[in-house]
């Protein structure tokens, strides 16, 4: 899987992958909205819970399969949709699709992905779903759709946190844009990685076929443009529209997730964007023992933000996600190692996973319950 002797766990893959990025680019990878308190406060939620084991109750063979939007995946460990792979490497997207597939787990690809939806599709037999924001435009909405049921996508994911782009003053202060505009620190940063320079440069013009089909067009950040005027009723028509296994992804609160499940959704993802939208958002952690609670008999529940560690997601699915999502652990693997590297992460998390449900002593993750959790503010029973 490629040379990474030295990376125990994804906090090692984070230094392997700064230290191969130039600094704009690695601080795009690891920055949030703000003052970044989001981010930091997914971190914390996780730490603040204490897992509660079973001993003595027989976990010779632990299996962390599970099934997510009526997809068997072989661990509750997915890869969350994220733009623009290839500024991380050349390979970019089908890196990540060839690791999903031999890992078999579920790939999301971002709208805003480098790569064609079909391009990725024909790349690995991965469980997928792809990601969209939505828009007011029903024709464009309904031309995207097609292209997605076309390149055999089994699942839809709606994205519905970005109204407007957050604040994040780690780019501003780089120049991380489209196209860059960065500072003199910047470019001797990028000067000083020829590796990357050379994948730049050689792997043609990055772009966002998803959005903007024609290769020959310059994607700038003024191109890009969110819909603020989404209300819950074109999310409804995208559920008809669609007519199959959909997720909402952004969804912070009960009430939010009770709407969802009205209007026929599969599942929801509890996500604060990874700290990049809100900065002082709610952690999506610390909410997802009222949404179970609330719509966990109607949804599938899945969650993202701050998970590092196998057992982060032991603890995620103990107060009643279905699976978690990573983002930025992916994206480390991909810039320290390409596929090999994404490789990695994916083993790191299986190993972790596993280990973790036969020390907490749940054989299979729907073994796992809220008595295996415990924290000031929830009950442990």
């Amino acid at each position: 899987m490629g040379n990474f002797a030295n990376c125990h766990n994804i906090e090692d893959l984070r230094r392997l992958a700064r230290r191969r990025l130039p600094s704009p680019v690695a601080d795009y990878l690891d920055g949030g909205a703000d003052d970044e308190v989001s981010v930091r406060g997914n971190r914390a939620s996780y730490e603040a819970l204490s897992l509660v084991p079973d001993c003595l109750v027989g976990v010779e063979n632990v299996d962390p399969s599970t099934t997510v939007l009526g997809q068997p995946v072989s661990m509750p460990l997915l890869l969350a949709p994220a733009a623009l792979h290839r500024i991380f490497h050349p390979q970019g997207e089908l890196a990540v699709a060839r690791a999903a597939a031999a890992f078999h787990t579920m790939q999301f690809l971002s709208g805003m992905a480098s790569t064609s939806l079909e391009e990725v599709a024909r790349a690995g037999t991965a469980p997928r779903c792809f990601q969209v924001y939505p828009s007011r435009d029903r024709e464009l909405m309904r031309g995207l759709l097609a292209r997605v049921r076309d390149a055999g996508y089994p699942a839809l994911c709606i994205s519905v946190d970005v109204p407007v782009g957050g604040n994040r003053e780690r780019d501003r202060r780089a120049g991380v844009a489209m196209p860059p505009k960065f500072s003199l620190a910047g470019w001797l940063s990028v000067s000083a990685h020829p590796r990357w320079v050379w994948g730049f440069l050689t792997q043609g013009p990055i772009g966002m076929p998803n959005i903007f089909p024609d290769p020959r067009r310059k994607v700038r950040n003024a191109d890009v443009r969110f819909d603020a005027g989404v209300r819950w009723t074109d999310i409804e028509w995208l559920v008809r529209e669609w007519n199959g296994p959909l997720a909402i992804k952004g969804l912070l609160s009960a009430k939010d997730a009770l709407q969802a499940a009205q209007i026929g959704a599969t599942a929801i993802v509890l996500s604060n964007h990874g700290g990049r939208q809100l900065d002082g958002a709610v952690a999506p952690l610390e909410v997802l023992d009222e949404v179970a609670q609330a719509v966990g008999d109607r949804l599938e529940i899945l969650i993202d933000g701050g998970i590092r560690r196998g057992t982060d997601v032991v603890k995620a699915l103990a107060l009643g996600a279905r699976a978690c999502l990573v983002g930025r652990p992916y994206l480390y693997g991909l810039a320290a190692g390409g596929q090999p590297g994404v490789e990695h992460a994916l083993d790191i998390f299986r190993s972790e996973i596993t280990r973790a449900l036969t020390l907490v002593g749940c054989p299979t993750p729907r073994h796992l319950a809220r008595r295996h959790v415990r924290a000031a503010g929830v009950r442990s029973g």
